[in-house]
């Protein structure tokens, strides 16, 4: 097909109107108008690359590959790097290839990474192990473009043997090795990098990601549903003041500065993780827009999207030029971002209104194989009137927690929780058949009453929950185990809960249907106290103990910072 278009080029930074001819899917010849004095254009709209999610979990979506990608071209997405280690943590390279297959069945670009870090660390009980054989086995694979976030960063700075077999293998292959440091700085990200591990995604700070560019990663600016490092990433004033710093060496005029500002210091905007109810309202397009609200010029955070992603992965997309595979999108305008059609292999995939394609219906192997539990597998124990107990401090907004203490009373040999300071129980219910579990305390879910419970909980999957009283912590567990996996909320004034039957992890139901049922949670959740944005996912990642400070899993509370379980009740 031969069209006028006007289009963006992410290569020479300009709009200007073209004949575009495709065939065959790609791009077979762009030819640029130079005078469009009385130019008839047959696309309403501007025409851009078709969006690349660099880095995301396709799972943490609670929607099978190919139901997000029907939600995903809605919102001008054609492409993802998805690291699929959620699944390998419950199923292993079952559980990849079922991401692949599924994949397969929709008109959408799945690029996958090879999981580096399954089990994420040895503290914890995951569903399996890929070791360096089974590693190989996957970078074998056209689908395979990398190797997936290296998040064992102490194995990697300690010398680990298998881990660094896992590294020379992606340099064997040639495929880029993604990174997962955070807040490892100086000597020991020295250590990090020199193991060619080229991205990080995990900058919860403007000086933190500086150092990382400076020596030499590419930075992964995440927009998820509850991590939200934009806004600290673009902080024009932390900008302002790092540019301001060159120039007082005379090396940069102040012209040249103040056209900097604008100009994004960083590589990739990425979700990482999100949410079916935040996916329906919106996907990259939403995050380029506000990236463009925050400042940065709206072409270089569209090149963040598209030209970057590609050209580091070395996918054959990303930019509007004669060669390459047709995928595009069609914008009303660069201000208001609103996607009118997406187009993938140059065919229509969205028309505005209707997704032109169909997912299916899937099943596979369910890993949900824990007892019934009581209310007293829910108490902390201590023969004492009060005792001091260490705290995980979730915040806001962030997978980094802070280690806190509290006080607490005991009542008949069991430490209580102080509903008023917002000290909560948080236990982890492994659930692959070992019965393990583990009981601590927690900050900032703000619960006044109830309990919630979730068998996402980064990474391993077991199940997670948080509540003041251990009946109704008991009551939410054992509502997940019955499910088969998934999220509920229980009070002694309402329950529901949201089935994952799909590895514990994933629903057949479509985006919207999920988003709906969530929704209902996230109110319900709100009803009883908690004032978190995205309290299952803020929860999920109470058990990734490769996040620093203070963390817990099936074995027992965990320093993040030294990488050892220590007691909750301080001696």
């Amino acid at each position: 097909m031969s069209f006028t278009s006007y289009i963006l080029d992410v290569l020479t930074n300009s709009v200007y109107p073209a004949r575009i001819t495709i065939e065959d899917g790609v791009f077979k010849q762009i030819v640029p108008i130079m005078d469009d004095d009385g130019i008839e254009v047959d696309v309403e709209g501007l025409m851009v690359p078709g969006f690349i999610d660099s880095h995301i979990h396709i799972e943490s979506s609670m929607i099978t590959p190919a139901q997000f990608a029907k939600i995903a071209v809605r919102h001008g997405t054609t492409s993802v790097v998805c690291d699929p280690h959620e699944i390998a943590n419950v199923s292993g390279i079952e559980g990849i290839e079922f991401m692949i297959e599924n994949a397969s069945h929709v008109p959408f670009n799945f690029y996958f990474s090879a999981p580096s870090c399954v089990p994420a660390t040895s503290f914890e009980t995951a569903g399996a192990a890929l070791d360096a054989s089974e590693i190989e086995y996957l970078l074998k694979k056209d689908e395979i473009v990398a190797l997936g976030e290296m998040m064992n960063f102490p194995g990697v700075i300690n010398g680990d043997e298998d881990v660094l077999k896992k590294l020379e293998l992606a340099r064997k292959y040639n495929k880029p090795i993604d990174g997962h440091a955070p807040l490892v700085s100086g000597e020991e990200l020295d250590k990090y990098m020199e193991q060619y591990i080229v991205t990080d995604h995990e900058c919860s700070n403007f000086a933190e990601a500086i150092e990382k560019k400076q020596k030499g990663m590419k930075i992964m600016v995440r927009d998820g549903s509850s991590a939200k490092n934009m806004e600290a990433l673009f902080d024009f004033s932390d900008r302002i003041n790092y540019l301001k710093h060159q120039e007082s060496f005379g090396i940069i005029p102040t012209e040249v500065l103040e056209r900097r500002i604008h100009s994004p210091i960083f590589d990739f905007i990425v979700s990482d993780d999100k949410h079916p109810n935040d996916l329906i309202h919106g996907h990259l397009n939403k995050s380029v827009k506000k990236a463009v609200d925050l400042g940065i010029d709206v072409i270089k955070a569209i090149e963040m999207v598209t030209i970057n992603p590609a050209s580091h992965y070395n996918l054959d997309a990303g930019a509007i030029v004669t060669g390459a595979k047709a995928d595009f999108v069609i914008i009303d305008n660069i201000i208001d971002f609103n996607i009118l059609k997406t187009y993938i292999a140059g065919e229509c995939v969205f028309d505005g209104e209707n997704v032109l394609f169909d997912a299916p219906e899937v099943t596979t192997q369910n890993r949900i194989d824990a007892d019934k539990k009581t209310p007293e597998d829910f108490d902390v124990l201590f023969d004492g009137d009060e005792c001091e107990v260490n705290v995980i401090k979730c915040l806001k907004d962030d997978l980094i927690t802070e280690k806190a203490t509290a006080r607490l009373m005991c009542k008949e040999g069991k430490v209580i929780p102080d509903i008023y300071e917002d000290i909560l129980k948080i236990s982890v219910v492994e659930r692959y058949g070992n019965n393990n579990m583990a009981n601590a305390f927690i900050k900032g879910f703000g619960l006044k009453k109830g309990a919630i419970a979730s068998s996402v909980a980064h990474d391993s999957h077991n199940i997670i929950v948080v509540g003041y009283d251990s009946e109704e912590m008991a009551e939410a567990v054992n509502t997940v185990i019955e499910n088969k996996g998934g999220i509920a909320v229980v009070s002694e004034d309402f329950s529901d809960s949201l089935s994952l039957p799909i590895a514990g992890l994933m629903s057949n139901e479509d985006a919207y249907a999920v988003a709906h049922k969530l929704d209902i949670l996230h109110k319900m959740t709100a009803a009883l106290g908690c004032e978190l944005d995205s309290p299952f996912m803020t929860m999920a990642f109470m058990a990734l103990l490769v996040i620093p400070s203070i963390k817990i899993s099936d074995m027992g509370l965990f320093d993040g910072d030294n990488f050892e379980f220590i007691d909750v009740i301080k001696g």
